[in-house]
């Protein structure tokens, strides 16, 4: 008769299969690891929706994909449109980024929005534009008027769900960034978004990652809030 296998060399062969499935999601101490972290520098730029794309490239038109992004199923379009503010200043060129969505809405940096002539564009998290400064949007087949939807847009980070677990956080929670170099900095308020097709990546505008020297930087971190 056989020696029955022991506690611990059950434990080993469970690990090992675990790793062969998850490899690096989990450690060899058992305990599930992170995803790597990206951190993305999000420029200026617009979701449409499919009403409003059509006022601006005329009916039926589509989206023409130019680059996917990080995030599945998210692109940047190849359409760009110019961005009329107050004493028609104007910012050229934005970026449409699909697929198209519900409702229009403009995400700039602060500098932007100065430039842009207005001062005052709140920061909110991605659809919530009620309340919000408005402008007008010319593409090659019209004009739109924009009535709401010109935003800065929350600082944030996708994630799946092992890794809000790993964490410690769920959808809506906060946490901070940590950003190394010589010009390093904690940034608070990182908005987690959560959802399972989601990859991990923190979103800064184009303000916060020149601030902090984010292209200079090799070490860049999460921190919970405890």
């Amino acid at each position: 008769m056989s020696n029955p296998i022991g506690r611990g060399a059950v434990e080993s062969i469970v690990r090992e299969i675990v790793l062969q499935r998850l490899g690096a999601r989990v450690t060899t101490s058992g305990r599930l690891a992170p995803s790597a972290l990206r951190v993305t520098v999000s420029a200026r730029h617009m979701h449409t929706s499919q009403e409003d794309l059509e006022k601006l490239f005329g009916p039926g038109h589509q989206l023409t994909t130019l680059r996917p992004l990080y995030q599945e199923g998210q692109y940047a379009a190849e359409e760009t449109v110019t961005l009329v503010g107050p004493k028609r200043r104007l910012i050229s060129n934005l970026r449409i980024l699909g697929p198209v969505r519900k409702r229009t809405q403009v995400e700039l940096a602060f500098t932007d929005a100065i430039t842009l002539g207005i001062e005052d564009v709140p920061v909110r998290l991605s659809g919530d534009i009620a309340g919000t400064p408005g402008g007008f949007l010319l593409g090659p087949a019209g004009m739109l008027e924009l009535k709401e939807g010109i935003i800065r847009a929350a600082r944030h980070v996708h994630m799946s769900p092992e890794d809000a677990d790993y964490y410690g956080v769920r959808h809506g929670d906060v946490m901070k960034l940590r950003v190394g170099g010589e010009a390093g900095v904690i940034l608070d308020r990182i908005h987690v978004r959560v959802d399972p097709t989601f990859k991990l990546e923190a979103h800064l505008d184009t303000d916060e990652a020149n601030a902090c020297g984010l292209h200079l930087s090799p070490r860049v971190g999460l921190i919970r809030f405890l």
